[in-house]
């Protein structure tokens, strides 16, 4: 959007904070080169946008604003002479894309000073060459620290996340390997017993009968009912007794493996019914093998069960075998990642699921919101951690109008109100030196905001602290990040 030109006075654009130190000559030459233009209340340039211009107001009121999601959010908003923006960065030519990084409206008539780019950057190499190549090197240099540092911290973050997977992958592990060594030993044991039982001199119907339990025994372990400590208890003295009284050796050590399989005083006494009693205790010691080696199957089962889950929440994280973009469940992600991250989470802090399942599924590059969820996660973690060490970290998803919330609390020490304005800037970090590079939600702002058109924004005072991420539900395009 054009306004309307004006006359252009060395003495008025040289009264601004911005050119106060130029000659009459360069404040003769911008005004020959530029113009002053005013402008009714109403939009100046466009985010996304060619960069054109270089604006400076004269008098009146902009506001700025950033595209987030389908809205345009105030970023800034202010009446102070000289104040500039537009094609700020012109000077680093066809290296940067020269398009508009928000958009600018006027709320009064309001006069600039326009500047056109490529005089911009004429006049900058021309007049400031020093100046211009410190700012160059600041730019392209944080760039490409933030590069290496954002990849430093997320092998980092792999390598912590590789530590838990395989603390988390070694309990199952080696709990598999420990019941398949008892396991054999209880097979051989059982064999042993089948061939006394198999000289004694019984008859077919008395060893079918015996097997037949054998049978059923084996089908209640896989029903057996959950018993809290005290009720376990009172059972095992109770089948305890039962064999003590039927001079069956070792009855106190059988016993809690009975009652752990679901077998009660009355199945013993069917099991007493069914044979001699000479039998009995050979018989009671070929079943008490039979439930063992039930146990640990059911033992190795749950195990490699086990495994298999880390392993697919560890595929579910990486996305490794999945395309960039697709429509995700986002608690699918979620869950992925709190248990990739649930050994540096720990047992001190309880983690609270409040997901709305009825959300559909969103366009995401869900390996970079996987990343997301990391820092956002993390940070919990370290402020609960350093307000004590115990607390809450509540995962909520909820409907917000066109777009998805996915809402992080938790009930750490919070975040003090003069760093809430900073707390996404790169390199800005609350944790002590060695602890964090402040790129996690840096890197957070850019993967939420620029590539999936969404918003991250926070709450917070002490033991309530609210990260909130807005993501959209219709489809996106990837940006530059």
């Amino acid at each position: 959007m054009s306004g309307q030109s004006m006359p252009c006075n060395p003495q008025e654009i040289g009264a601004l904070f911005l050119f106060e130190k130029l000659t009459p000559e360069q404040l003769g030459r911008l005004c020959g080169e530029g113009r002053v233009e005013r402008f009714e209340p109403g939009p100046v340039y466009t985010e996304g946008d060619p960069a054109t211009c270089f604006y400076v107001m004269l008098e009146g009121t902009v506001v700025l604003y950033r595209r987030v999601g389908g809205d345009d959010v105030e970023v800034s908003r202010t009446s102070q002479r000289g104040v500039y923006a537009g094609s700020m960065q012109a000077y680093l030519g066809d290296r940067v894309r020269q398009v508009y990084n928000n958009s600018m409206r006027v709320t009064e008539p309001t006069r600039f000073f326009v500047l056109p780019a490529d005089t911009f950057a004429d006049i900058m190499q021309e007049w400031f060459p020093m100046a211009v190549h410190l700012l160059e090197g600041l730019f392209f240099g944080s760039k490409s620290t933030q590069r290496a540092i954002g990849q430093r911290e997320r092998l980092l973050a792999l390598g912590s996340l590789s530590a838990g997977l395989t603390h988390e992958l070694n309990n199952p592990a080696a709990a598999a390997v420990r019941a398949t060594a008892t396991l054999r030993e209880r097979v051989g044991k059982m064999r042993h017993k089948l061939a006394i039982i198999a000289q004694g001199s019984y008859s077919p119907e008395v060893m079918a009968n015996l097997i037949d339990i054998q049978e059923r025994t084996a089908e209640r372990v896989a029903k057996a009912p959950v018993l809290s400590p005290l009720e376990a208890s009172d059972r095992e003295d109770v089948l305890s007794d039962w064999l003590d009284d039927r001079g069956i050796p070792d009855g106190w050590r059988i016993a809690p493996t009975f009652v752990q399989a679901g077998l009660d005083e009355d199945w013993l006494d069917q099991v007493a019914a069914a044979v001699d009693e000479d039998m009995l205790p050979s018989a009671i010691g070929w079943l008490n093998y039979t439930v063992e080696t039930e146990l640990l199957m059911d033992e190795i089962n749950d195990s490699t069960t086990r495994i298999s889950h880390l392993v697919d929440a560890a595929k579910q994280y990486s996305q490794l075998d999945r395309a960039p973009f697709q429509n995700a469940d986002v608690h699918e992600l979620l869950d992925s990642t709190l248990l990739m991250l649930s050994a540096k989470i720990g047992k001190e802090i309880k983690v609270v699921k409040e997901y709305d399942r009825t959300l559909p599924r969103i366009p995401a590059y869900p390996a970079e919101l996987n990343q997301v969820w990391t820092n956002l996660i993390d940070n919990a973690v370290s402020a609960i951690n350093s307000a004590g060490g115990e607390g809450t970290l509540t995962v909520r998803t909820a409907p917000d109008h066109d777009r998805l919330l996915v809402e992080f609390r938790d009930s750490g020490v919070g975040i003090p109100a003069a760093d809430r304005g900073r707390i996404f800037d790169p390199f800005f970090t609350t944790k002590p030196v060695g602890e964090g590079t402040g790129l996690g939600l840096d890197i957070s702002w850019r993967i939420v905001v620029n590539k999936h058109h969404g918003s991250i924004q926070v709450e917070s005072e002490p033991g309530d602290t609210r990260f909130q991420v807005l993501l959209p539900l219709t489809s996106v395009e990837e940006e530059p990040s």
